[in-house]
């Protein structure tokens, strides 16, 4: 298991529907085999600035989530959205144990 931590800055003009489609791709990217967590937070003192918090169950996940059609969809739309290109950061998860990033109903999310 390991834990990505994807920063986002968006333009002002595009807060809103940036949100609209990244909530939507991670509704759907909950439901991929390989990911355990796909979380997304907002910067509390500047709007533009988002994290997604993607934890996946082994190094081959984020290579199938990129194969899926929600996320190439969410890509193409979110890309002119940015200010600037997005940054990743990689990571080992400490605590809690693999089994406590699970959700605990994916459906009700």
């Amino acid at each position: 298991m390991f834990v990505a931590l994807v920063f986002v800055h968006v333009k002002p003009e595009y807060i809103e529907d940036f949100k609209v489609i990244t909530l939507e791709n991670a509704r759907n990217s909950i439901r991929e085999p390989g990911i355990i967590r796909f979380d997304v937070v907002q910067q509390e003192n500047d709007p533009t600035r988002f994290v997604l918090i993607e934890a996946y169950r082994s190094p081959e996940g984020p290579a199938a989530h990129r194969e899926t059609a929600h996320y190439q969809t969410w890509r193409a739309q979110a890309e002119p959205m940015m200010a600037e290109p997005r940054t990743g950061l990689k990571f080992t998860p400490l605590f809690p144990a693999p089994a406590g990033w699970e959700y605990p109903n994916a459906e009700q999310v």
